[in-house]
């Protein structure tokens, strides 16, 4: 089976968030199963209301596709319907956007019945918005005795009401599953279980270091969201002679689409629910600021911006040695507050113990981290 070839467009809008290679938008493509063939960028102050980009850029942008025998667009900023409809007319190839590609992504990887309704019910928002046939669940046979819809409802209406139908099963199935997580989450806390929530970036090896501290075998493999469930295991600390319950959490990235936010509050809730956060950092990436920042946009969305962090910044071992840090251990300042910092490896184990240590401390003596506005914030180096 061929790989679809793609056309990546990127929209500079003098963001400083913007990807001006589209590495980001690459690695989501490649793993969504699709072969970008060429990369397209350009600047512009505002969207175009009617193609998101200038019509002179949609010519070019056929052209391309024209020339190396793609078979999709690809853009790295959300479209509205009226963008991606004009779009797809005027450049004669299916489009789509960063949303629809994370969504994706999404249910190819959802392996649990909770992770799977949360996916469905993300797409079935983004799908309500456009009203088009993507998916072939929503499909209908058509006419026959007892068919849905009265004389005269048209097309669009009999795909609205069905949509609306769906997701508000979905929504009652996810709510049932929510009850279940909360019982659950209850009992550990009557337990007095102490509760640590691995977040962070896409791709920076939470799920890694998960296994290398309590031995699940979890999947991981080096790619954007990787596994999607949570996961939860007891962690035995020597030094404190107790055990706390680790919980590995889907990843973030930028402009995680809200309803994927929203969809995934039943698993997003084992953070929220921690009395600690380890916010794994991929050390050797470039964007490792703006990743951190991002992360701790969609912790304040979620309501776990003021839960005690332990930085933990991650595959110390693909560092060259000029960029290696002095201590494997110190603090930094995270948004006003003063937090403990971990350099580590979660394939070597190099740093590991300091980790265990840190966790060790915080179980016997859990504490909020400290104000300290003066504090300025150190690189990885």
């Amino acid at each position: 089976m061929l790989t679809p070839a793609t056309v990546l467009v990127g929209v500079d809008f003098a963001q400083p968030t913007f990807d001006h290679e589209l590495d980001e938008l690459a690695q989501l493509a490649l793993t969504a199963g699709l072969r970008p063939v060429v990369r397209l960028t350009c600047k512009r102050k505002a969207p175009d209301a009617a193609f998101f980009v200038g019509r002179g850029k949609v010519d070019e942008i056929k052209a391309l596709a024209l020339d190396k025998g793609a078979s999709e667009v690809l853009f790295d900023q959300a479209l509205s319907p009226v963008q991606q409809r004009n779009l797809e007319r005027e450049i004669g190839l299916p489009v789509n956007d960063r949303v629809f590609l994370i969504l994706q992504i999404f249910a190819q990887r959802a392996r649990s019945h909770e992770g799977k309704l949360q996916v469905e019910l993300a797409r079935l928002q983004y799908l309500s918005t456009r009203l088009v046939r993507r998916w072939s669940h929503l499909e209908r046979q058509s006419g026959g005795i007892g068919m849905r819809g009265g004389p005269g409802e048209t097309q669009i209406e009999l795909d609205r009401r069905m949509i609306g139908d769906a997701i508000k099963r979905t929504k009652q199935r996810l709510v049932k599953v929510k009850r279940q997580h909360q019982t659950q989450r209850q009992q550990r806390l009557r337990r007095g279980v102490f509760r640590v929530a691995l977040v962070g970036y896409t791709n920076a090896g939470k799920s890694t270091l998960f296994n290398a501290l309590v031995k699940a075998g979890t999947y991981t493999a080096d790619q954007l969201f990787a596994t999607l469930d949570t996961t939860t295991r007891q962690l035995y600390l020597e030094s404190a002679e107790r055990s706390v319950a680790l919980s590995d959490t889907v990843g973030f990235i930028r402009d995680l689409p809200h309803t994927l936010v929203q969809a995934f509050e039943a698993t997003l809730q084992e953070a929220v629910d921690a009395d600690l956060l380890l916010h794994v950092v991929d050390a050797a990436s470039t964007q490792w600021s703006q990743q951190t920042q991002e992360v701790m946009r969609v912790l304040g969305e979620i309501g776990a911006a003021d839960i005690p962090q332990i930085l933990v910044f991650n595959k110390l071992d693909t560092l060259p040695e000029a960029r290696r840090p002095r201590l494997l251990q110190d603090q930094v300042e995270l948004e006003r507050r003063v937090v403990p910092r971990v350099f580590l490896s979660a394939i070597t184990g190099e740093g590991v113990p300091l980790l265990r240590a840190a966790l060790a401390a915080r179980a016997t003596s859990p504490r909020a981290d400290p104000v300290h506005p003066e504090a300025g914030f150190e690189g990885a180096a």
